[in-house]
């Protein structure tokens, strides 16, 4: 082995100087990999609290929803079918005995029944509680009227002929599909993955344009 370098002082101090300059540096890696370490953590927990509330929020608006179905359950909504104005006359007579007669009160719901047997539902007049128009933004807009039946029984029967038309047309290849779930009739349509959508039929008539 030849003779051993002798480091100057200078050398000597360049390199005490390097090596607290790397201690330095793995130093402040080290807090720079804490820190990210840290911030990993943080976010896997804002994840876990996200993912909660998503859950939470999708269990609220199922039950939301269970609640609106369950407070409409005994409701149907029919378009199409524009109410027609009591007669001046009648007006007049009612108005002259203070106040609207039994034919007049009733009139809605007779011209529902009618438009609803004409369809090839039938529907007890007597098991109506309550119709009456709902509320249109702009006259151009469809007539819509809310029924009421005495009890779920009578809508339960409506939407069975809903379903069974839906099946009927399903049937001569108008739709792709239809099934019932919680009393609510589905559909979907043919076409392209973008043109068969699923949707909710509330009425008869929103299965006559297939």
């Amino acid at each position: 082995m030849g003779p051993k370098k002798v480091l100057s002082a200078e050398e000597g101090d360049d390199i005490k100087k390097s090596l607290e300059f790397m201690t330095e540096e793995i130093s402040a890696v080290k807090l720079q990999m804490k820190a990210i370490l840290d911030l990993v953590e943080e976010v896997k927990a804002l994840r876990i609290q996200n993912a909660e509330k998503d859950r939470r929020l999708a269990y609220l608006e199922n039950r939301v929803a269970d609640l609106e179905q369950y407070t409409r359950i005994n409701d149907v909504i029919i378009t199409g079918l524009r109410i027609k104005p009591r007669s001046y006359a009648r007006a007049v007579a009612a108005d002259n005995v203070g106040g609207p007669g039994e034919e007049d009160v009733n009139s809605t719901e007779l011209q529902v029944v009618t438009f609803l047997r004409s369809k090839g539902v039938e529907v007890d007049y007597n098991n109506i509680e309550a119709c009456h128009p709902l509320p249109r933004k702009n006259d151009s807009d469809k007539p819509a009227i809310i029924v009421r039946f005495a009890n779920r029984k009578h809508k339960t029967a409506l939407n069975a002929d809903i379903a069974r038309k839906a099946r009927y047309l399903k049937k001569q290849g108008k739709i792709q599909n239809t099934w019932t779930t919680n009393c609510k009739v589905f559909i979907k349509l043919n076409g392209t993955p973008e043109q068969a959508k699923v949707l909710v039929i509330r009425n008869m008539e929103e299965l006559d344009k297939y």
